[in-house]
């Protein structure tokens, strides 16, 4: 690894599961043995971070270094209490700077600030790493970050921010013109001073984090079909984004071909394509482990055994062995008139083809029924699932079962056009200046250039409320929701409540200020799209309309997650009747006591060299007793 002995900032992402942190973890123990005179930082961007898991070490928001490496510290980002401590330094500037560019009052303006936007957490961390690293308080970062789709969402908010700043030099740009044509000049002020250090805060993160002899995103994967597709798509966003790409590291690679003769024949294929992605940066294989990696000793016996390749033996395709049934069963959900089934999960876990499964069994089992799988994971895998194409239109993948990615972007310029632009004439007051240079600043411009954008996660809001939507218009009879990882999860799970509270501050300016605003049709509209949200938050705590179905494997990191989602759930009133055992065996038995509440439902290996729809049709079989599948897999 000392190929990267020259960069101060290393990422480390990659799909859900393949052992972002554990790599991370072990590549900081290295840094911190090498450079024993050096400040390294293990940081964890991930909102449903494992650091302290890996690490069997105290892990939380403050740096604290670890026992037997000094001069290696452990921090987990809290966004909220970030949040704090922006809004405490920066408030009021930027209270300012809205009220310039506004009719309203700072003073109604400013709860705008205390909403739980969505977002904050990619926010808050990308504002952290940026003064951690032009304060220079440390000499070298290892990040730990969020599975891929996430990551890309924190690294595009640099363009975001950009726009932001944008506007708000509109908004002080109109105050500087009325000043001067009141007083005759003008003179700067402390929010031309907050500007001119904003902007170069975010030059300097920007040049950071594209200079490849500062940065290198490294990106972990494992020898899995699914998992190459999604490392390929996440290489291309990372070159668009021109983020330095360093090099790739796929986890738990078998050395032996007569343990998992099935598995190794797929994984020395699937090396030999990811030795294809990017043939000018290197490879490495880190070898599978007869026990999870915990702690200090395996953590640094891992980092020894990490190698590079150039090259791999391709091994000839096994015997297919089908597994068998393996009882309790699911239940019949659309004869307990279920209408929304949620799959969720830490990263990697095998949410996709349970969600797929679940179906394509349903589907089969109901053929007047309309059945459809919807993925909202930024980091789309349910096509790949499918072995097909998918997109934001439903597919038909049979007559009666249908698949779709909601695409972010499609959904959030339908928002933009239905509702934001029209508060963004609403907000700034629709230029009613007729000073041509005043009025630059009063036009919406800026406001749109705002509206323009999105922080990361109103997706998730606005898919929530198409999915009700199509439940409610009777387009579908059940939906199947594949969810993004844990921490992007409980933040989707939450949306309603934000959405709520950010439409209830828009209704109360109006409310003050409708004799200036006007807009009466996007008030009206968005008084149904919060009835809506509402009606959403009802049917997700209706255990007759929402069950949350859990996926977990045999692995103490992962249980340990689940255990704390699995509480979450219930404090959200959630139901979560299933928790599926992926990868089951019988030498890796779950203890049914971890989850008291739920019925555990165990899912065997399956078979890798087949069709992505015959893996989907077979753990269909296994889940559920329903006869024709049972026919259909004899």
């Amino acid at each position: 690894m000392n190929h990267y002995d020259l960069l101060n900032l290393v990422m480390f992402s990659g799909k859900g599961g393949v052992g972002k942190t554990t790599i991370s973890c072990s590549f900081a123990r290295y840094w911190a043995k090498k450079f024993p005179q050096e400040r390294i930082l293990l940081l964890s961007t991930d909102p449903a971070h494992s650091l302290g898991d890996v690490l069997l070490a105290e892990v939380n928001d403050t740096a604290l270094p670890l026992a037997d490496l000094p001069n290696l510290s452990v921090q987990a980002l809290d966004a909220q209490k970030l949040l704090l401590e922006f809004k405490a330094k920066y408030s009021r500037f930027l209270e300012l700077l809205v009220e310039r560019g506004s009719l309203a009052d700072g003073e109604d303006l400013a709860p705008v600030w205390d909403l739980n936007w969505p977002g904050l957490n990619e926010l808050m961390g990308l504002l952290e790493i940026q003064r951690l690293l032009s304060e220079k308080q440390v000499d070298r970062v290892v990040l730990d970050m969020a599975p891929s789709g996430h990551t890309l969402n924190l690294l595009r908010l640099k363009d975001f921010l950009d726009v932001i700043l944008n506007s708000f030099e509109l908004f002080q740009e109109k105050h500087r013109v009325i000043t001067k044509s009141f007083t005759g000049n003008y003179t700067e002020d402390d929010v031309d001073r907050f500007l001119i250090d904003m902007k170069f805060q975010l030059a300097e993160g920007r040049r950071l984090l594209q200079d490849e002899k500062f940065t290198g995103c490294l990106v972990v994967a494992v020898s899995e079909p699914m998992c190459l597709l999604e490392t390929e798509r996440f290489l291309a966003s990372l070159k668009d984004l021109e983020v330095p790409y360093a090099g790739l590291f796929v986890n738990r690679c078998l050395t032996d071909n007569e343990l998992e003769t099935d598995r190794y024949a797929e994984q020395q294929n699937l090396l030999n394509k990811y030795l294809q992605i990017a043939p000018e940066k290197p490879v490495f294989i880190v070898p599978q482990q007869q026990a999870p990696p915990l702690g200090s000793k395996l953590l640094d016996s891992l980092a020894a055994q990490i190698q590079t390749i150039d090259h791999v033996e391709i091994a000839p395709p096994p015997i297919i062995q089908w597994p068998n049934k393996i009882l309790p069963s699911f239940g019949d959900f659309l004869a307990q008139g279920c209408q929304l089934i949620i799959v969720g999960g830490k990263g990697g876990v095998g949410k996709t083809t349970v969600a797929a499964a679940i179906g394509w069994a349903c589907a089969q089992h109901y053929p007047h029924k309309k059945i459809r799988v919807i993925s909202i994971d930024p980091a789309h895998s349910l096509g790949d699932a499918f072995g097909q194409t998918l997109g934001h239109e439903p597919v038909m993948l049979t007559a009666n079962l249908s698949g779709q990615e909601v695409d972010e972007t499609k959904v959030i310029d339908k928002f933009r056009s239905d509702y934001l632009w029209e508060l963004a004439d609403m907000i700034s007051g629709e230029g009613s200046q007729t000073d041509s240079t005043v009025n630059v600043a009063y036009l919406p411009e800026a406001w749109r250039q705002i509206m323009s954008q999105a922080l990361p996660g109103i997706d998730e809001i606005l898919s929530l409320v198409t999915v009700m939507d199509l439940l409610d218009s009777n387009q579908a009879d059940l939906i199947i929701l594949d969810t993004a990882p844990t921490g992007h999860l409980l933040r989707f799970l939450e949306m309603p409540s934000a959405l709520g509270d950010w439409l209830t501050w828009i209704f109360k300016l109006w409310m003050k200020y409708q004799n200036v605003l006007g807009h009466v049709d996007v008030i009206g509209r968005l008084r149904g799209l919060r009835q809506q949200v509402v009606q959403a938050q009802k049917k997700l705590k209706n255990p007759r309309d929402t069950q949350f179905i859990g996926v977990i494997q045999a692995e103490a990191a992962i249980i340990a997650e689940h255990i704390r989602l699995t509480e979450s759930l219930k404090k959200m009133g959630v139901n979560q009747p299933y928790v599926v055992q992926n990868r089951y065996s019988s030498q890796a038995e779950i203890d049914s006591s971890l989850f008291p509440e739920q019925t555990i439902i165990r899912l065997p290996n399956l078979p890798r060299s087949v069709e992505p729809v015959v893996r989907v049709q077979c753990a269909a079989h296994l889940l559920f007793e329903f006869e024709e599948l049972i026919a259909n897999n004899s």
